[in-house]
């Protein structure tokens, strides 16, 4: 129909030619032109504008639906990047207490093992001394019971000889200088 109608128009155009120029208005091109507007109008309406609107509008509904679970994906994204920032800053802090109570427990190691050295520095001391003191006591003994016995030893010499009080201190001098030798 719309191919009949072309040829119509078209078998027109030598007739429109021999009576007229373009600027001169012909009301049965008007006419035929508005017919054929519609007639394209109303074919397009059926045929293509209606599959055309379609594909557009589902074209539109998948950017949409696109556009939606983007915007989905990035409200996920921020959230999982806020919950690893939270995380993040927990480890940190959980990271900064370790280090800290490491470095409370090493001072206090430090302490308590620096109070052991002095203890046992001291024990170690207070042991000496007492063994410093037993042999001094023991010497001093030992020094006694031997200047007793030159004592005694001293006086039987002098019993024994009967001597004049200068013979006794001669005797007395020599025994102390043998004494002093040893």
């Amino acid at each position: 129909m719309l191919f009949n109608f072309s040829l119509a128009v078209i078998a027109l155009a030598p007739e429109a030619a021999e009576h007229g120029s373009l600027i001169e208005v012909n009301p049965g091109l008007i006419f035929w032109t508005i017919i054929t507007f519609l007639i394209l109008v109303l074919v397009l309406t059926k045929v293509a504008w209606k599959p055309i609107i379609a594909a557009l509008n589902q074209r539109e509904s998948a950017i949409k639906e696109a556009m939606e679970k983007a915007e989905t994906a990035k409200e996920e994204a921020k959230k999982v990047l806020d919950e690893n920032q939270a995380n993040l800053a927990h480890a940190e802090e959980e990271a900064k207490k370790i280090v800290d109570q490491s470095r409370e427990f090493a001072e206090k190691l430090k302490e308590q093992m620096l109070n052991e050295s002095k203890q046992q520095a001291q024990k170690i001391i207070e042991d000496a001394t007492a063994v410093i003191e037993r042999q001094k006591d023991s010497a001093f003994d030992e020094l006694k019971s031997h200047v007793a016995q030159i004592a005694i030893q001293a006086t039987e010499k002098i019993l024994r000889e009967k001597m004049d009080a200068e013979s006794q201190k001669k005797i007395v001098n020599e025994y102390i200088s043998e004494i002093t030798k040893n």
